[in-house]
């Protein structure tokens, strides 16, 4: 992204201040709308946090948001209904796996969901490449919930 003087940042992803004030525009948008909200919003956090690993990004915020990724992407849970399986999580690991990020060049950034004429459509691809980006770390991410007994019902 282009240096903005103006943009801030508080530090915790792994990512300039630029792609921020972009993050949060596109939250913003999804914020003010329901349909947004309900249908992509947890998408769209995973998928920028587990983009932006790496850096000051802790280990625990990583592996939660990949297994909110797994959830919503392999086992279809509606975003929705991802919450809770998450806090469940949160509240049964105390010692969280390092997952090294993906040394790939991503195909898709959220600056091609701000950019998108079709926010949903544009969320659900995005996060999907994000998904497809962390494939070494899927069976350990199914395993972390499991070991951990998070029963994925659907």
């Amino acid at each position: 992204m282009p240096a903005d003087p103006r943009a801030a940042y508080d530090g915790y992803f792994n990512c300039s201040p630029e792609c921020w004030s972009i993050f949060t525009e596109v939250i913003g948008r999804e914020f003010s709308n329901a349909v947004l909200f309900g249908q992509v919003h947890h998408l769209t956090v995973e998928a920028y946090a587990v983009q932006h690993a790496g850096g000051p990004h802790p280990d625990k915020s990583v592996d939660i948001h990949l297994a909110g990724l797994y959830l919503m992407l392999e086992r279809n849970i509606p975003p929705s209904l991802v919450a809770p399986y998450m806090q469940k999580l949160a509240d049964r690991v105390h010692d969280w796996p390092h997952r090294e990020p993906p040394s790939i060049e991503w195909p898709q950034t959220i600056f091609d969901v701000a950019m998108s004429a079709d926010h949903i459509a544009a969320v659900r691809e995005w996060s999907a490449s994000v998904w497809a980006g962390w494939a070494k770390q899927h069976e350990a991410i199914a395993g972390l919930l499991a070991t951990n007994g998070i029963a994925v019902h659907r």
